[in-house]
């Protein structure tokens, strides 16, 4: 209970920076379709000496105000002393959290998701073996926990960073090069910025929901806690493959070739819908012995199978939804998903919480905000992506005809 308290907290200083480097794979990927290797230096060296700067404030206002962060979110008394360690200690990572998202996204960006897949499972595994040598072995508690995964952050960290230092063309990394270009820094910062305020505004409502729920106890919320980790997998794994919309779109974008960008977002759509097929049935026919492996609190499981029975059937939609945004974030088109998942979504979940929430108080009512907010975001970014892509068709178009 102590850690999950902090995911939202978390995920509200740090996504901001991580949502910025989806700025930086997208100027990467149109370089790259452009087969303009000056600007992809130039992309490369503007994204790591940004990830560097924002890693250090992230992780300095992160140390410094944990507990103030934590009292606000009316933190059970009960976990707010373990939760402010954690909090402290997870926040020294956060350059290297940063420094390596940028990294990978660098690296999507020209298809190479192999060895950022490689150094994040070395650091998995090591994170899972200092966990269980600091917390049951030296008895270090929550400590433990997030000493183990700074610990393996760093260590992917430098491993990423090793690499592109070793690479040859698009990608290489010097020392010497690390500064800023106005012009390739607002390219970034266009498309990345949108993205890290969406992020921060999708944090925002989320801290309003985890405030809201620590006021039902830690048993509650160590059992949303139980179901959104194994939600996690789904998330991730869909993740992946909106990624990998952003970087396909981008280049294809930069090459001029719009019409692949439409095969993009029709085979990354079916593609999230399968995954989040085959996870749903998974986790709610065995979600109770699955959620087990956290936790032998009979009560705790209970809280965790409730949430995923009405979260997982309706998953697939914010699937979906990251598959349009990325589509539309590699045509360069960051601000329109932005506001319209800023308003589908957050505003939305803000409003539901004061209003419906507030007058009808349940672990139920709190949790069907979610599915609720994705169907009404997924409907308004679909049309928003027909309409781009539309117009970007039309604009090919027009410039062939006119060379004609």
């Amino acid at each position: 209970a102590a850690v999950s308290s902090n995911t939202s907290l978390i995920n509200l200083i740090v996504n901001v920076a991580i949502g910025i480097s989806i700025g930086a794979n997208v100027v990467m990927a149109q370089a790259i379709g452009a087969k303009d290797e000056d600007r992809a230096q130039a992309a490369l060296h503007n994204s790591m000496l940004l990830s560097i700067v924002l890693g250090v404030v992230v992780g300095i206002i992160g140390s410094l105000c944990a507990r103030y962060f934590l009292v606000w979110m009316q933190t059970d008394p009960a976990i707010l002393d373990k939760a402010t360690d954690y909090l402290r200690i997870y926040f020294i990572g956060a350059p290297a959290n940063i420094i390596f998202n940028f990294g990978a996204s660098i690296l999507r960006a020209k298809g190479d998701t192999k060895r950022p897949l490689f150094y994040l499972s070395v650091a998995g595994v090591l994170n899972v073996c200092l966990n269980l040598i600091f917390v049951i072995v030296a008895r270090l508690d929550v400590v433990g926990v997030a000493v183990a995964t700074i610990v393996s952050e760093y260590v992917s960290c430098i491993l990423l960073v090793i690499t592109m230092f070793k690479e040859k063309g698009y990608c290489k990394l010097q020392i010497s090069k690390l500064k800023f270009n106005k012009n390739v820094l607002k390219s970034i910062l266009k498309v990345g910025l949108p993205s890290g305020i969406l992020s921060s505004f999708f944090s925002v409502a989320n801290v309003l929901i985890q405030t809201n729920l620590n006021g039902f106890g830690y048993a509650l919320v160590a059992g949303s806690s139980t179901a959104s980790n194994l939600e996690g997998f789904v998330y991730t794994s869909m993740n992946a493959v909106s990624n990998a919309s952003v970087s396909f779109a981008g280049q294809n974008y930069g090459a001029g070739k719009f019409k692949r960008i439409k095969k993009v977002a029709v085979e990354c759509s079916f593609m999230v819908l399968v995954i989040s097929l085959v996870f749903t049935l998974v986790l709610l026919l065995a979600g109770k012995y699955i959620a087990a492996l956290y936790t032998t609190d009979e009560t705790v499981i209970a809280y965790a199978v409730d949430r995923m029975r009405i979260i997982l059937p309706i998953y697939f939609v914010c699937g979906v939804v990251e598959i349009m945004v990325g589509c539309l974030r590699g045509m360069g088109h960051s601000m329109t998903p932005a506001v319209i998942t800023v308003l589908g979504t957050c505003v939305f979940r803000l409003v539901w919480v004061n209003t419906i929430y507030a007058a009808h108080r349940s672990y139920l009512m709190l949790m069907i905000v979610y599915p609720v907010s994705w169907v009404i975001t997924g409907t308004a970014v679909t049309v928003a992506y027909f309409i781009t892509r539309r117009k970007e068709f039309a604009q090919i178009g027009k410039r062939r005809a006119d060379i004609i």
